[in-house]
């Protein structure tokens, strides 16, 4: 069932005009696309309350203005810096011929009991919650699922991996968004640490073991004889005694 919001057409504009409506509880918006564009404004409290619903921001929505019911999507929407207060809303008309784009929310499946979480110890990492996507009004879906019953531990799940609904298609950017990673099961800190000190430690042994072994006390020339002493230092003469006449 297709979520309704309701507005009216706003005949006021301008910054004044913004701030005044929104004192008074309603949300100036625009509604564009196929036909006219209209200034619109909804009323504050019922467009805050759908918009923490995650439906609201990926489906086609019904907008009910003055009566009048057409098919939108959310666009954009922007909100006060520090109030939990809804500035401006946009809608897009849609049209049931041409394709769309459009984000939609992932949901992520057995997490839990992925082969790296359940006996790696690894931790999952979200790396996309959404996909840009194309397809019919029709198509749409309300989320694409990211199956993670198989992810090993260091392993990625990546764009090319997921099933998409038929008729939808995941939006290119650049020649290896295929390859995109969506999610990854990353591997413990601790275990990483271990790992790194375990090759340290093996590094440092068969460096040990390739030094050449050195036999106790002197060592040898090339010739097997150990060097002679070197000679010692000559004691200084007495001094001549002296004749007595």
């Amino acid at each position: 069932m297709a979520i309704e919001i309701n507005a009216t057409n706003r005949k006021a504009q301008g910054t004044g005009a913004s701030r005044r409506l929104r004192n008074t509880g309603r949300v100036p918006g625009v509604l564009y696309g196929v036909g006219d564009v209209n200034m619109i404004e909804l009323d504050h409290n019922e467009l805050y309350y759908k918009l923490r619903a995650e439906a609201f921001h990926a489906s086609i929505l019904t907008l009910n203005l003055e009566g009048k019911k057409e098919a939108v999507l959310l666009r954009d929407f922007v909100m006060h810096p520090f109030r939990q207060q809804v500035q401006h809303i946009d809608f897009q008309r849609v049209d049931e011929k041409k394709k769309m784009h459009i984000k939609v929310p992932l949901h992520f499946l057995n997490e839990a009991i992925a082969p790296g979480v359940k006996d790696g110890g690894g931790k999952v990492s979200h790396v996309m919650n959404d996909l840009d996507i194309t397809c019919l009004p029709k198509d749409l879906p309300a989320f694409i699922e990211v199956d993670l019953s198989h992810l090993a531990l260091g392993h990625s799940v990546h764009v090319s991996d997921l099933k998409l609904p038929n008729g939808v298609e995941a939006a290119s950017h650049g020649a290896h968004a295929a390859e995109a990673v969506v999610a990854t099961v990353q591997v413990p800190r601790g275990m990483l640490e271990a790992e790194v000190t375990a090759e340290a430690e093996a590094a440092a042994a068969a460096s040990a073991a390739a030094a050449p072994a050195v036999a106790p006390g002197a060592a040898k020339t090339a010739g097997g004889a150990a060097p002679a002493a070197a000679p010692a230092a000559a004691a200084p003469a007495a001094p001549a005694a002296k004749k007595t006449k």
